[in-house]
């Protein structure tokens, strides 16, 4: 029994890949190519894939990149940006990958969860030793600290009118809120917006009707919260370490849940063998349609990389 058994069930998921993954996180839809993207972080690939017959996802395009891969995000010209381990990498629509400049500094953290925020800028966390960040990287290449307190810095989403911002603290199981202003980037004071019980948050997205979408690792499970903050609805999935969920598809109904077989014994992998697949659900419910990254930041000394 868990804090949530009372929510209903939102759908049944069904498996949309055939392979298994480490840590598949950070799902998005591209719009400029009608393609879901998602990473594999340890690995440092990132995949796109097309929805076909019965909502599985068929595999386009397997890309890897020179370290980890935190997140991907896509611009408004179709670039690919992706939060590697110390630094941003560009893809740029001839396939070339560019490196950007170390924004951490630190050993042993690395980017994890980002995406673009409602005028473009990237918002990425990062993962490591303790007393981790959250930076937004503006169109110039200008690094502004949000964060600098948090346990492991993990999902975030804005509201449809990019007023609120939600972001997660895995470790101390808070999901907070702040007020945001989606012209200036200017945030107001962060508040907790609920402290989870069972499982940990991990990564996010919000729907057309401003409810929050949590994936809670260890739980197996997707939570759709209020923004009065009361859990309203599950999706439950047959792998315990849920990473993200995101809605995706040309109408945005679509829900596509990343799943991680890290951490896991040879008996958990036995018990569920589905682990490190995606699922993809109807729920009835649609997505805001995603914030694109405002491009290559000319300010950003970029590196080539083989």
């Amino acid at each position: 029994m868990t804090a949530y058994d009372h929510a209903p069930m939102l759908g049944l998921p069904r498996v949309a890949t055939g392979i298994s993954h480490f840590l598949a996180e950070g799902p998005t839809w591209d719009p400029i190519r009608g393609r879901i993207l998602w990473v594999d972080i340890m690995d440092g690939f990132v995949y796109s894939g097309r929805f076909a017959h019965g909502g599985a996802i068929v595999i386009d395009e397997k890309v890897q990149f020179p370290d980890t891969a935190g997140a991907v995000a896509v611009s408004q010209a179709g670039e690919w940006l992706v939060a590697g381990t110390e630094r941003l990498y560009t893809r740029g629509l001839d396939g070339e990958i560019t490196a950007g400049p170390d924004l951490i500094g630190v050993d042993g953290r690395r980017f994890n969860d980002g995406k673009p925020d409602p005028a473009s800028r990237f918002v990425v966390g990062t993962k490591g030793p303790g007393d981790e960040q959250l930076i937004q990287v503006g169109a110039d290449g200008t690094v502004t600290v949000l964060d600098d307190d948090l346990t492991l810095s993990n999902g975030l989403g804005w509201t449809k009118d990019g007023r609120t911002f939600y972001t997660v603290d895995t470790l101390s199981r808070r999901i907070h809120v702040r007020d945001y202003d989606p012209a200036t980037g200017e945030t107001g004071e962060r508040r907790v917006f609920l402290k989870i019980t069972d499982g940990y948050p991990d990564g996010m997205t919000i729907d057309s009707d401003d409810h929050l979408w949590v994936a809670l690792w260890g739980e197996g499970c997707v939570i759709r919260i209020s923004p009065d903050g009361n859990v309203v609805g599950r999706v439950d999935v047959p792998a315990p370490h849920t990473s993200c969920p995101v809605f995706a598809g040309p109408d945005l109904d679509t829900l596509v849940i990343t799943t991680a077989t890290e951490g896991m014994t040879p008996e958990g992998l036995a018990a569920h063998p589905l682990s490190g697949r995606l699922f993809t659900v109807r729920t009835g419910h649609r997505g805001i349609h995603p914030n694109l990254w405002a491009g290559t930041p000319t300010a950003l000394s970029l590196e080539e990389t083989a």
